[in-house]
């Protein structure tokens, strides 16, 4: 499969520009929002006590890095992010957890050798929904960089009956039509698929842990 470099390039920025300000409000505006944060991680079938390699891509403010780190406490974290303002606030937050938790303003790559078949575990969480079109190389990508064995999870927006909400979105970059759950299922041995009503209906979003 080929990869548009020019096209990634092109989302990097118009993300960097959107969470400029997005970044001084998200933590205080999102968790009536991003449904599913807390139970994807509480989902995730590891051992708490193992020494395992995560990785999050799209990390945003932390939330889900601190949250990663309280469960898993022996475990190394890396967190991705294309805004440098996210970056920032997800740095003040790891710092408590000292070393083991990392976090880059960068963005994750298709292509990329160095994580091969090194992750015992790739977080997706409300990012994968505005990546596009190449959210199917990045699903690929965390495939190729998972042992053997290793799990996938997502939590995002699935899809809503109202035309309005799904314009709404689209202006936000995101991208609502149950897009990722087929290609998900396709590449993993599905571990968790469940999508739940979010706002009496208003829109749906979904949870997925996959096995390599």
């Amino acid at each position: 499969m080929s990869y548009d470099h020019h096209n990634e390039s092109a989302q990097n920025d118009a993300m960097q520009r959107y969470y400029k300000l997005q970044s001084k409000i998200y933590d205080a505006t999102r968790w009536s929002f991003l449904f599913g944060r807390n139970q994807i991680i509480r989902d995730i079938p590891l051992d708490e006590h193992v020494d395992w390699n995560i990785l999050e891509v799209g990390c945003g403010t932390g939330y889900n890095l601190e949250r990663l780190a309280q469960r898993f406490s022996k475990a190394k974290l890396t967190g991705l992010d294309v805004s440098s303002d996210m970056v920032a606030l997800s740095q003040k937050k790891a710092q408590q957890f000292g070393d083991r938790v990392q976090v880059f303003a960068e963005p994750y790559m298709p292509g990329d050798t160095s994580r091969l078949e090194s992750l015992d575990l790739v977080l997706f969480s409300y990012s994968l929904t505005m990546i596009n079109p190449q959210w199917k190389e990045l699903i690929l990508q965390a495939k190729k960089d998972l042992k053997p064995g290793g799990f996938i999870a997502v939590t995002d927006f699935y899809d809503s009956r109202n035309g309005w909400f799904k314009k709404n979105m689209s202006n936000n970059h995101v991208r609502m039509d149950g897009h990722l759950t087929p290609l998900l299922q396709e590449e993993f041995k599905t571990v968790k698929n469940e999508v739940k009503s979010a706002y009496l209906g208003i829109w749906e979003y979904f949870l997925f842990v996959g096995r390599k």
